[in-house]
């Protein structure tokens, strides 16, 4: 039996990714559960397993395209047996079969993978695979429901600015002839649905390239070299991009005398690592953030632009940003307000492992509240982070140095934390950041608040 192995279901809210590799050959046998390709998400990767043991017939999509949530990875020749084999290392069952195979020889070695043609889809839910690119007309728009009717009047370039905006053309107001849409009538789209807080967050790239200026040439200067840019590193930039264009930043600044904490942290140590954690001064400022959140409601919210609502969040979710080197990830302590210091340590020692090897799960990057940003560990001081929307704040830490403190009528030394908290003015102002920082310091100041009002 011949069947059609699709792109599967990555975790909500996600519908595309980007295949990194392939790790299957037209011809080659593949167990049931062996992993065919690897995708990546937003922020995760993911390998994509066979449904079934059998023959590949052909393999449907190449390294570095972008596909959607129910594309055809590959046909495969299903049998219960793996086939003896054959001429050139193909089983019976493929060496059988109706479809062609190009059988690989010594001398030309089947590729990794066949970028040939899709064949027309058997049902309305399969559909070509397409670049995100391709400048062809596309009548059938992904995410167009089939009850729509004729597509809008659009040319293949307006057409695909629609798809890299994540926007169905079809709902976009054409002010052309017989309702053309052209390219602004996309932009115009775009930018209400932002300035109106949609649901979705679109991409901003292609909007906010429309109206910058092309790069001068710098050859004249010297030699320069392009790269491009990751995924992680593109999707981080659209997400910087909404939060800076969507919510009015305010940044304000506090300290935290940590020193008795600091030893709190030294005392307490070894038994967290017993447990198989390491307590770092980013653990302990989950659970004081988390506490602060459910002391500060306002902080644990989202502000709904198109309803002109506040909406509370009865959950208390964490992220935390962790340096890697193919770009940021922030993954999510989840209710860390219900949690001991002790359990999310040993989590976000585990998640941050995981993040920099890329082994860190989709659902693993979602639900935060709030994030916490901790460049201590490079150095720096105080700094204004950037409020990731649809969050109404954002905390960092600095590095905590010793400093004279003059305590009892003499000048001590103690250890000083930088606190910095951004936040959306359009929700919360300045006399509640004040009151949010400042119960934060004091709580890192006195831990036993943790126990009082956390």
């Amino acid at each position: 039996m011949t069947t059609e192995i699709r792109i599967p279901a990555l975790g909500e809210n996600i519908e595309s990714a980007e295949v990194l590799a392939v790790l299957v050959r037209a011809g080659e046998w593949v167990e049931k559960d062996q992993p065919i390709i690897e995708l990546e998400t937003d922020k995760a990767t993911a390998e994509v397993p066979a449904e079934s043991s059998g023959v590949v017939l052909e393999v449907l999509l190449k390294a570095g395209q972008t596909v959607q949530v129910g594309d055809a990875i590959l046909r495969i020749e299903s049998t219960a047996e793996k086939p003896s084999a054959g001429p050139a290392g193909l089983g019976a069952a493929a060496s059988t079969s109706t479809f062609a195979v190009s059988t690989p020889t010594a001398a030309a070695p089947a590729p990794e993978s066949t970028p040939a043609s899709t064949p027309a889809p058997a049902d309305a839910a399969a559909r070509p695979l397409r670049l995100v690119d391709e400048p062809a007309a596309v009548p059938d728009e992904p995410g167009m429901p089939p009850e729509v009717g004729e597509p809008a009047p659009a040319a293949p370039s307006v057409r695909r600015l629609a798809r890299e905006l994540g926007i169905d053309i079809n709902r976009v107001p054409g002010q052309g002839p017989q309702g053309r849409v052209s390219e602004e009538d996309v932009k115009t789209f775009a930018r209400r649905l932002l300035a109106g807080g949609g649901a979705r967050p679109a991409p901003l790239s292609v909007v906010e390239t429309a109206g910058t200026p092309e790069l001068p040439d710098f050859s004249p200067w010297g030699d320069v070299e392009r790269e491009p840019a990751s995924r992680i590193r593109r999707v981080t930039a659209e997400a910087m991009s909404l939060s800076w264009s969507v919510i009015p930043h305010v940044t304000q600044f506090d300290r935290a005398d940590v020193t008795e904490l600091e030893a709190w942290r030294k005392r307490t140590a070894s038994r967290v690592e017993g447990a198989g954690g390491k307590l770092t001064l980013t653990a302990i400022a989950v659970k004081v953030l988390a506490s602060a959140l459910k002391v500060h409601p306002k902080f644990n919210a989202s502000y709904d632009a198109r309803t002109e609502e506040i909406v509370y969040k009865k959950y208390v979710n964490v992220g935390v940003a962790v340096d890697t080197d193919h770009g940021l990830l922030v993954p999510v302590i989840h209710g860390a307000d219900a949690r001991n210091i002790m359990s999310i340590a040993a989590e976000l020692g585990d998640l941050a492992e995981r993040a920099r090897s890329r082994k860190i799960q989709a659902e693993e990057l979602q639900g935060a509240n709030i994030n916490l940003s901790n460049l201590g560990g490079l150095g720096t001081t105080y700094f204004s982070p950037l409020v990731a929307w649809p969050h109404l704040a954002v905390l960092g830490l600095g590095r905590a140095t010793v400093e004279a403190v003059h305590r009892d009528g003499a000048f001590q030394p103690r250890l000083i934390l930088p606190l910095s908290v951004s936040y959306d003015h359009r929700v919360i102002d300045g006399a509640d950041a004040a009151r949010f920082l400042r119960w934060m310091a004091e709580a890192f100041e006195e831990p036993v608040l943790l126990a009082l009002e956390g």
